[in-house]
């Protein structure tokens, strides 16, 4: 698989990866065609996984890497791009949050998407699109955090491997499953067709090629800022796993099964970038 990378453009690398990760949010949005659905309790481990894959992926992943680049290059302590980066990028994400029109859905209530008030600025948008909105916010850190892992690649960096790169878009895309699957079975339960559930859940991907190729040429354009752009996609997945995951996956009352599945999701992810990196 490394090998298939190698030779193509950083950019061309950064829109296989996130095509990947894009195809597996549609895998889990797919789940509307199956007779049945999964149950809340199946729901809340898938959560509790994606989030432990998150949290994983930030330090493992993005963090290390940036607190390394910065020893290697010198000029300020290490640990400054990885703090500054990383309280920046969930300043973004707060302010994100704070003004894009949103709306989480209540799982394992009847509409799940009825029970809940819109958040961000007041909008005349449906339900439905607001739904969107809020997985397609999660989305952006993901994506950038896949364009700056290749963006490091691209600078020829002693702590940045492609196999690592390519260990990341995979955890991303595993974590993506449950996401895909958070929009469409609750836009099911409101009462949409299983054809529109499945187009709303994938189309919640769509920003992770964007954010991905704004990522990789903004490192690539300027190496300084390649530390500071790591620990900022680092800050934003650690906010969207703090504020949404963790809280939904422990309010359906399997607190202790969503805690174990976000420790083999973070079991998981780190033997990916350690096997892999």
């Amino acid at each position: 698989m490394v090998e298939a990378f190698e030779d193509l453009s950083p950019i061309v690398q950064v829109l296989f990866a996130t095509g990947f990760t894009w195809g597996m949010t549609a895998l889990g949005a797919s789940l509307v065609f199956l007779s049945g659905t999964p149950s809340r309790r199946v729901l809340d481990g898938m959560l509790g996984f994606a989030a432990g894959v998150m949290i994983a992926a930030s330090y493992f992943s993005l963090l290390a890497p940036a607190i390394t680049f910065a020893e290697e290059e010198g000029g300020v302590p290490s640990w400054v791009p990885a703090v500054v980066g990383f309280l920046a990028g969930g300043i973004f994400l707060r302010g994100l949050d704070s003004v894009l029109p949103h709306l989480h859905p209540s799982l394992g209530t009847p509409d799940p998407i009825a029970t809940k008030d819109p958040e961000g600025l007041p909008t005349t948008w449906r339900r439905s699109v607001l739904l969107v909105s809020a997985i397609t916010l999660h989305n952006i850190p993901e994506g950038l955090a896949v364009g700056v892992a290749f963006g490091a690649v691209a600078q020829v960096l002693p702590s940045a491997t492609l196999a690592a790169a390519i260990a990341l878009a995979i955890g991303i895309g595993i974590q993506n499953f449950p996401e895909g699957t958070a929009v469409s079975l609750p836009l099911r339960g409101a009462g949409l067709s299983k054809g529109k559930c499945f187009a709303y859940g994938q189309l919640s991907a769509v920003v992770e090629p964007i954010a991905g190729v704004v990522g990789v040429i903004a490192v690539s354009a300027a190496r300084p800022v390649l530390p500071y752009a790591l620990a900022f996609a680092a800050g934003a997945m650690i906010f969207v796993a703090v504020e949404e995951l963790i809280p939904e996956s422990q309010e359906g009352g399997h607190a202790d099964l969503a805690t174990m599945a976000l420790l083999l999701g973070f079991a998981v992810m780190m033997t990916l970038d350690v096997a892999l990196g």
